[in-house]
């Protein structure tokens, strides 16, 4: 069969939802016009209801699981049920499942026991990452160079997946976009978590900055708590911001600092420290979520017997300054707010 797109396997799965879930939740059961199971991993249980035909509430294959508030449709309890985290597999398992006469639809408990991993998991997030490629020459890096940043050295936690699963809501036709994945670990570098950022495979424009016409181009998954997505190997001094671009600007002008990027305001004021360090930036975003970070971290980092200095920009954030004012003007203002031995030891000289 021709590979159809992500709606129309979901409508063409919708119209066998009874067949797909005893092939895929195979530990549930049906009860009138649904089919109950504990989740959308084939767990034994009731909490998730499948749709098995179309009603006024919604088309056939549609779920929701009132245990967790998780929703999607039979795309969404393929990839789970089977532990798949490339929309191509998931694709092409529906496109496989839909040439079998129905005859052949067998129970398939014992390779989901063995494959599952739950959707915003670290496990989740581990398959991910194992699916994505280096960013040298894709839209990645041309997303980061279009926002300013040119120092990419030592940016291995980022990685680029050319089709990355993205479902809006649950009544949205599921869509897959090119994205920057970016791995989050913890101070001993591993890996908890992963960051997805969507992007526009069209090209670069100054109101999304390269991220994918979507409603939320980045979502985090896995275990994000006092961790954060790392650039270089922190000894005594580092610097933690919220943003992977607003970090990568900074490092731009200090390329030998090892750098850390939280991901978000509420987990910037909960990043752990190494045991070496000695002196900690906080590198501000200009706004009332950035204040509070800052001064949770700052409590947190003198608590410690770490010096805590703050890094401000002068507009909204270090990316927006380096794209609006130009690197010698970031080069300026961030020379006068490091500690002076810092000075000769990360400010690069200008080119």
């Amino acid at each position: 069969m021709s590979r159809p797109d992500a709606a129309d396997l979901a409508h063409r799965l919708g119209r066998q939802a009874e067949a797909v879930c005893r092939r895929y939740l195979s530990n549930g059961r049906r009860e009138g016009n649904y089919w109950l199971v504990g989740d959308a991993r084939n767990t034994p249980g009731r909490s998730m209801f499948v749709r098995l035909k179309d009603s006024p509430k919604g088309p056939a294959g549609k779920w929701t699981d009132a245990a967790t508030s998780e929703h999607g449709d039979l795309l969404d309890v393929i990839r789970e049920a089977l532990g798949l985290v490339d929309f191509r597999d998931v694709a092409a398992e529906a496109c496989s499942f839909l040439a079998l006469p129905r005859s052949e639809l067998e129970p398939m408990a014992t390779r989901q026991s063995t494959t599952s991993a739950p959707a915003g998991t670290a496990e989740a997030a581990r398959r991910l990452v194992a699916m994505t490629g280096p960013i040298s020459g894709t839209i990645v890096e041309a997303y980061l160079r279009n926002r300013g940043i040119a120092a990419l050295h030592g940016t291995g936690a980022l990685r680029f997946h050319p089709r990355c699963y993205y479902r809006p809501d649950v009544d949205a036709p599921t869509e897959v976009w090119p994205a920057m994945i970016a791995v989050v670990t913890d101070p001993g570098g591993r890996l908890t978590g992963a960051h997805r950022t969507w992007l526009d495979p069209d090209g670069f424009d100054l109101t999304r900055l390269g991220k994918a016409p979507i409603d939320t181009p980045r979502r985090a998954m896995g275990d994000l708590l006092g961790n954060a997505v790392r650039f270089g190997v922190p000894d005594d001094v580092m610097a933690a911001g919220e943003g992977i671009e607003t970090v990568l600007s900074l490092r731009c002008v200090l390329p030998e600092m090892a750098m850390a990027a939280a991901l978000s305001a509420a987990h910037l004021a909960t990043i752990r420290f190494p045991g070496t360090l000695r002196r900690l930036y906080i590198v501000r975003d200009n706004d009332p979520a950035g204040d509070a970070a800052r001064n949770s971290l700052v409590e947190r980092a003198n608590a410690a017997g770490i010096e805590a200095i703050t890094l401000s920009p002068r507009l909204g954030d270090f990316n927006e300054d380096l794209r609006m004012l130009g690197i010698d003007a970031l080069r300026g203002e961030t020379r006068v707010q490091l500690a002076p031995q810092d000075v000769g030891r990360f400010l690069a000289l200008a080119a």
